[in-house]
């Protein structure tokens, strides 16, 4: 930047560095999307597509962002956990909401075509972003329950809220008067006696929300010799899985460590495996 008389004028900015050695835990929530969704018409009480392309809008900022270890959705919301040796821009709070919030809109948009097909964008939308520092693996791990068991609640609630408004011919008044009080065994039973829908069969991502790792995948290469082989290519891998438990965790060591795995890694790992065939 050039040297003038004006540049005293930058004092006046604060220094919002975050905490170093402590998780970085960055939350985008849509923006007035009751409305939004109903202009565009999601389907109730979850719209497939509308998930799908919240998945995509958050693997772009996975591919933007390399230290990002995993990241967490439902609903119109995202959470994005980078580790406590993170140093994306100096650990400034204000970089990182606003480069993860601005990233994912602007995927939220671009992709928008590739699920919703002809249905156009009528308005734009809008996500807002904030960041909590966590100390301790288990108190992240704590947030990441409290998101995934917000998840099963709430789709629980809105799972029987419509079940009864589309097909118990009620209204949305009588509907939220009938689930008033009702703990998560009531809900399971008026979904069955009443409707015949098992809880248990209705899609993981619904009850789960989405989990987003990296890993690696082989793909197909031919050296400049043209020998074919293949090779590991690091890609980010959708999950909708449990994440309280302890064996996610387990599985992925790499996440609390703070190194996502890498191509090489993966592969020294299969090669060590008892019986892997690397041939």
């Amino acid at each position: 930047m050039a040297k003038s008389k004006y540049e005293y004028v930058r004092n006046f900015e604060s220094d919002d560095r975050l905490l170093p050695s402590t998780w970085l835990v960055v939350r985008i929530d849509g923006q007035g999307f009751t409305k939004f969704t109903e202009r565009h018409g999601f389907a109730k009480p979850n719209d497939i597509r509308a998930l799908h392309l919240m998945n995509r809008a958050a693997a772009t900022v996975l591919g933007c962002m390399s230290e990002i270890v995993l990241a967490y959705g439902q609903s119109d919301e995202y959470s994005f956990v980078f580790p406590k040796n993170a140093r994306s821009y100096d650990r400034r709070a204000s970089k990182l909401t606003t480069l993860v919030a601005s990233r994912f809109t602007s995927a939220y948009v671009y992709y928008w075509h590739e699920f919703f097909g002809t249905t156009p964008l009528q308005a734009p939308p809008a996500f807002d972003a904030r960041v909590v520092v966590y100390p301790t693996d288990r108190i992240m791990r704590d947030y990441l329950c409290w998101r995934q068991v917000d998840c099963h609640i709430n789709n629980m609630y809105n799972t029987c809220f419509w079940t009864l408004v589309t097909q118990g011919e009620m209204s949305p008044k009588d509907a939220e008067k009938r689930l008033s009080g009702t703990l998560s065994g009531d809900k399971n039973e008026l979904l069955f006696s009443q409707f015949g829908i098992n809880y248990n069969d209705v899609p993981d991502i619904f009850k789960k929300g989405s989990v987003l790792i990296r890993g690696t995948e082989l793909v197909d290469v031919t050296d400049r010799h043209g020998v074919a082989s293949k090779r590991p290519k690091g890609v980010v891998l959708t999950l909708h899985c449990d994440i309280i438990k302890e064996r996610f965790w387990t599985e992925h060591p790499e996440i609390l460590s703070g190194t996502p795995i890498t191509a090489q890694r993966w592969q020294e790992r299969q090669e060590q495996a008892p019986g892997t065939n690397t041939a």
